[in-house]
């Protein structure tokens, strides 16, 4: 038996808790992503203060070392879809939380319009109505790579599935 790897927070709270601007901002992206809480928030944020911190590491540098790591700070981020195919490690610097937020499952659903609002989405891909390659995913927060937005569907059998084609049906035959 192994040990378990030490466990740790994921976000970062902010420094100061009743900082009006903050506040602001935190509920427009609750509203524009359909967010549970602002823990969600805090995480993406941390997500891109480490991306920045190791692009301004990187750049400071110069070895054989740096050039493979900056290779492969990049090419993961092109892979998550943060960054475009022909994007420079400048261009980390320029991450933004909703460039994160973007990326997650509950959004690329109501994009694609699988769901009617934001809140919707996140209740469909919870309950289970919506798969990635065939494969069920109830992670709203689940970070979809760049190749598989095309994949995001809904589940086979699922009860929206068949709700979505009896409506699509019902408006052939009305026309």
């Amino acid at each position: 038996m192994g040990h378990p790897r030490k466990s740790r927070k994921k976000y970062d709270t902010p420094s100061h808790p009743w900082n009006a601007d903050r506040i602001k901002l935190e509920n427009k992206l609750v509203k524009k992503y359909g967010l549970k809480t602002k823990k969600e928030i805090w995480k993406a944020e941390t997500m891109v203060k480490k991306y920045r911190r190791d692009a301004r590491e990187l750049l400071g540098l110069s070895s054989e070392q740096t050039k493979t790591e900056r290779e492969q700070l990049l090419g993961h981020l092109v892979k998550q879809g943060f960054l475009g195919k022909e994007a420079k490690l400048e261009d980390v610097l320029n991450l933004t939380v909703e460039d994160v937020l973007r990326r997650r499952l509950q959004t690329l659903v109501h994009q694609k319009g699988l769901g009617n609002t934001a809140k919707q989405s996140r209740i469909m891909v919870v309950h289970g109505h919506i798969a990635l390659d065939g494969k069920k995913i109830d992670s709203p927060s689940y970070l979809v790579k760049s190749g598989d937005e095309e994949l995001i569907g809904f589940y086979q059998g699922s009860a929206m599935e068949k709700y979505q084609k009896e409506q699509a049906s019902k408006q052939t035959g009305e026309e």
